[in-house]
């Protein structure tokens, strides 16, 4: 939603974790102390960013592999989640979350971008960086730019792995209100939201991006710069944390939101682009610059919802502690009864077992303990017992007198 901060001009590539078997305390490598601030953060990566990197040192190696470990300590304690998880659990959380791990489709071959489009289409998120090309074209101020009125919209495509520029100028009165700057697909194609500063050189740093995502039955992305924080929301952050741990899909929902670092803009002309993100076709788009003036309303909604959001996900990280806590004691206690329900059943078979034994009649015993192996338990007479010696009540052997009168 805010767009992602990127700094130093360079692309979010960057910030994949480099190849270094020691890794070092980010806090060690940016040279700040753990209680530092955002701002001493950012000032520090600038710093070493410009000092290592790999532009001004090409017959430095080492240079290389400095500037890519600065900028991956930047990815973490820029990032106020991932600064949290790194400061809780060291490196062990960081490599969990799966979460820094982008690719540039433009270096990818048939193949290997034929196996990334199927793994987005099966719903793992993939992050994508923007296209080397497209970055130096920008710095070097080689790029065509469009007019795009305050108020309007446009309708474009772009090819993959390609940008198209717009110019959006501010007034002052414009700027104070808001403005919001969003861009949809009803293709449902993949794209960037790109925001660029003007270069003292004259040309362009990419200052935010924002990638597409899917709502309903299109794609979106949107830059709103009015004066209070709004969040982007990362579908990639806890991803694979959530595949394994089903109930990690709703515990971690609210882990992507990312804060927007640039919250308002000044008067004047500012650069955005569409990017586009499809793996083999064009982007359809549309795009959409407008004053918050004219949406008090929404502007008023957001703001109170952007809170209650942020709120509900503090509430959510102690929540799914006290629910971890209850579901293991209630796997406990279920455990418990189904053993303790096997222990009685058998308690009580041994006791009717018992009782049973407390009889004169062992044919009653043998016949209750033979009945369920389908042998008859009714009594049954002695062997070479004369049955006609047997008394009946109506042969009582009465005799009657022929002269007896009543």
């Amino acid at each position: 939603m805010g767009g992602s901060k990127i700094e130093g001009g360079t692309s979010s590539s960057s910030s994949a974790a480099p190849v270094i078997i020691n890794r070092r305390d980010p806090y060690e490598v940016l040279n700040v102390s753990t209680d530092c601030s955002d701002q001493e953060i950012k000032s520090a990566y600038r710093k070493l960013a410009l000092k290592y990197h790999p532009d001004k040192n090409v017959d430095n190696p080492e240079a290389s592999e400095l500037f890519k470990e600065v900028a991956y300590s930047y990815n973490i304690l820029s990032d106020p989640e991932k600064r949290r998880q790194y400061d809780n659990a060291g490196f062990e959380a960081i490599d969990a979350d799966g979460t820094d791990m982008e690719i540039d489709l433009s270096n990818l071959g048939t193949v290997n971008t034929m196996f990334a489009a199927l793994f987005s289409k099966l719903g793992v998120p993939i992050k994508t960086t923007i296209s080397t090309n497209v970055l130096e074209e920008a710095l070097t101020g080689s790029i065509m730019v469009k007019p795009l009125t305050l108020g309007s919209s446009i309708s474009g495509k772009v090819d993959k792995h390609a940008a198209q520029f717009y110019d959006v100028t501010v007034t002052e009165e414009q700027a104070k209100a808001g403005i919001v700057v969003r861009v949809t697909s009803t293709a449902q194609s993949k794209f960037k939201l790109l925001y660029f500063e003007k270069d003292v050189g004259g040309g362009y740093n990419l200052a935010l991006q924002e990638d597409s995502e899917k709502t309903g039955k299109v794609t979106s992305a949107g830059m709103y710069f009015l004066h209070f924080q709004v969040y982007r929301m990362d579908s990639s952050v806890n991803a694979l944390e959530m595949v394994k741990d089903p109930e990690a899909a709703f515990f971690k929902r609210l882990e992507g939101l990312q804060p927007c670092e640039v919250m308002e803009i000044r008067a004047g002309t500012h650069t955005f682009a569409v990017y586009g993100d499809n793996f083999f076709k064009t982007a359809s788009y549309t795009m959409e610059a407008l004053c918050a003036a004219t949406y008090k309303s929404s502007t008023h909604k957001l703001k109170d919802v952007e809170q209650q959001i942020l709120r509900k996900r503090n509430e959510l990280r102690q929540f799914e502690t006290d629910y971890r806590k209850a579901l293991a004691q209630f796997q406990e206690v279920t455990n418990r009864y189904t053993q303790e329900k096997q222990n009685v059943d058998e308690l009580l078979k041994q006791r009717e077992s018992i009782q049973s034994a407390f009889t004169a009649n062992k044919s009653v015993i043998f016949g209750s303990q033979m009945s369920n192996g389908g042998v008859d338990s009714s009594p049954r007479e002695e062997d070479g017992k004369d049955k006609s010696a047997k008394k009946r009540w109506f042969n009582l052997g009465l005799k009657f007198s022929a002269d007896k009168r009543i």
